[in-house]
């Protein structure tokens, strides 16, 4: 297959199923811009690494893979640039501390380890089986369902411990 052909195949597959990975980018960022800014870089990284795709019947997973990189990518920067921005803002706050707190799901979705967060996002928000989340990642299937069924006790827990405080 040339490279031309491959070139189009990778931008019909990206158009058609566009909003998935746009879904799955926002799953990460919850802002649309963010988003759809990882969506861009994604697609530059996609067209830039075209000799990493072997197989061109596994377009899906390798672009999967892509946008859940970035994904990540783009959270450890900013997670370095709120982390610098709230110690500037508590230094200079003298106004008292918010303490309420968000008890959904997202949130405590938003407390799990990203490699947790990954698999329960991949497989219930993007309806993927467990091998082609281990293909997206790069992990072994086994290591996939261990950390799936982690993530999800972890979840249960975390949902449980925050339905329980607020009954008390």
């Amino acid at each position: 297959m040339s490279k031309t052909d491959l070139e189009e195949q990778i931008a019909e597959h990206v158009i058609e199923f566009k909003d998935r990975y746009y879904r799955l980018a926002y799953s990460y960022v919850r802002n649309a811009d963010d988003a759809l800014d990882i969506i861009q870089e994604s697609i530059y990284k996609a067209f830039s690494s075209l000799d990493s795709l072997k197989n061109p019947s596994y377009i899906k997973t390798w672009f999967y893979r892509i946008v859940v990189n970035t994904s990540l990518d783009f959270l450890r920067k900013r997670k370095k640039e709120i982390v610098v921005s709230e110690v500037f803002l508590s230094a200079n706050d003298e106004s008292e501390y918010d303490s309420y707190e968000d008890f959904d799901l997202k949130a405590a979705l938003d407390d799990l380890p990203p490699n947790y967060r990954s698999i329960i996002i991949l497989r219930y928000f993007e309806d993927l089986k467990l091998q082609e989340i281990a293909e997206i990642l790069n992990e072994n299937v086994n290591t996939v369902k261990t950390r799936l069924y982690a993530g999800l006790k972890k979840l249960r827990i975390k949902m449980n411990d925050e339905n329980w405080e607020v009954s008390k």
